[in-house]
């Protein structure tokens, strides 16, 4: 059942009153026009796109800031009101963003404007990440072990069949989030505490199993190569070796963990029930900084101003100062 609860969260199910005007755009979609109170919209992924930060939500949210975060305005453009959950950047013009169904976006402008390359309204098989490695190469992943990559900018996308987990009759696992390592490699988390690595950009997986049974969030390569993801009740899992074995990092909580962000040698984990922590040794041990006001947290980005923080209730910074809101010129 928390699984079920979590996967709700994550594509919007559980979202804030609705804050964002929509107007038609084509039959079965409807985009998300500019709201005043934008920020406030529950923030479910963010990217960088070089020096920008980019983030996306409930609505069809998508925020942009150019000055660290200390301020975001909202996109001009975006063809859906349904949640998007994750955006990636190659480059500072060109990104995409995923999200509930099947929902495949892209900017050319650093986020500005978006276009939509897919949208599945036969089924609702939502996409929870998305990552890629250049302008050309990318990978998408979501419900029921789906997964979608393009060799052509996402102008096309290839649905890739996965092998299933051995001694298992079918691959149904929901693949939760994306992350890459420095060498072309791409890992995915995933339920029963299964973690997938392609060293092919998304063609073919192997399983990695950590030895964790629950559900796997979020992940990150760290800088000396190490795996370290995040999930059910406080669970942090670190591999030095490449994913052959795992051992639990400690905390002193248990609420779920939902993002991961490595910037330097610090490393913010954010989780359910305003968790948030640090490490400042490389994964080894992490000092907690719960918020007070209980917000559950979805990402986290490390800025010259410290942690920022997405949420249930938007972005937010560590120290509690509200973002402000910029509009569109």
């Amino acid at each position: 059942m928390k699984t079920i609860q979590r996967l709700m969260f994550l594509t919007g199910v559980l979202a804030l009153a609705p804050l964002v005007s929509v107007v038609q755009a084509e039959p079965g979609v409807t985009a998300a026009v500019q709201s005043a109170i934008a920020s406030e919209a529950m923030m479910l992924g963010v990217a960088r796109a070089e020096s920008r930060i980019v983030a996306v939500g409930d609505h069809g949210v998508v925020l942009l800031s150019d000055d660290q975060g200390a301020s975001f305005r909202q996109a001009h453009s975006v063809p859906v009101s349904s949640p998007l959950n994750a955006v990636s950047f190659a480059g500072a013009k060109k990104g995409w963003a995923v999200g509930q169904g099947g929902a495949i976006l892209v900017t050319e402008d650093g986020g500005e404007n978006w276009q939509l390359q897919r949208f599945s309204t036969e089924e609702d098989r939502p996409l929870f990440a998305v990552h890629f490695f250049n302008e050309r190469e990318g990978v998408a992943v979501g419900l029921w072990s789906l997964v979608l990559i393009t060799r052509d900018g996402g102008q096309t996308w290839v649905e890739q069949p996965l092998q299933p987990v051995e001694g298992e009759k079918r691959a149904d696992l929901n693949l939760l989030s994306l992350f890459p390592d420095a060498q072309g490699g791409i890992y995915a988390t995933a339920e029963r505490g299964k973690v997938l690595r392609s060293q092919d950009k998304g063609i073919t997986w192997e399983y990695l199993d950590t030895g964790y049974s629950g559900t796997l969030w979020t992940g990150a390569v760290l800088p000396d190569g190490s795996l370290l993801v995040g999930g059910q009740r406080g669970t942090l899992m670190l591999s030095r070796d490449g994913g052959h074995a795992w051992r639990h990092v400690a905390l002193p909580a248990t609420n779920s963990i939902t993002g991961v962000d490595v910037s330097g040698e610090v490393i913010d984990v954010v989780g359910l029930d305003g968790f948030t922590a640090s490490s400042h040794d490389g994964g080894q041990s992490f000092v907690a900084a719960p918020r007070e006001d209980g917000t559950s947290l979805t990402a986290v980005i490390r800025t010259d101003g410290g942690a920022l923080l997405f949420s249930k209730r938007g972005v937010i910074r560590a120290e509690d100062r509200r973002v402000a809101m910029q509009g569109n010129e």
